[in-house]
């Protein structure tokens, strides 16, 4: 297992409708996520920066082929086509990167 986190900023004004989407998150796209052995999924919300960060477990062997396998998953296309204009990624960040990956420096059970 395998503790992942990212980071992005919601634009000015969307905090409250980026809300809303993940108070009813379509059970399709849960699925897919667990699918996707990706497990213990939280995004916490830093205010008034706007801050999001996500941390997730994942539990598979292969997080690029599981990663590509959610993109070309078409409902999870079509709830990033809603979400994406909430949020604005950072300057400069990796190629093909829309929230940014971080590196853990600390665990403890």
């Amino acid at each position: 297992m395998e503790r992942m986190g990212m980071v992005i900023k919601l634009k000015s004004g969307k905090v409250e409708a980026y809300r809303r989407l993940h108070e009813a998150v379509w059970s399709d796209i849960l699925a897919m996520i667990s699918t996707c052995n990706i497990h213990n999924y939280s995004i916490f919300l830093k205010e008034p920066e706007n801050l999001l960060f996500g941390y997730w477990e994942y539990s598979g062997s292969d997080f690029a082929a599981d990663g590509a396998k959610m993109a070309a998953d078409p409902r999870t296309q079509e709830w990033w086509h809603i979400c994406m204009p909430c949020q604005d990624p950072f300057e400069p960040r990796k190629e093909g990167e829309w929230w940014s990956m971080m590196q853990e420096v600390f665990h403890h059970d």
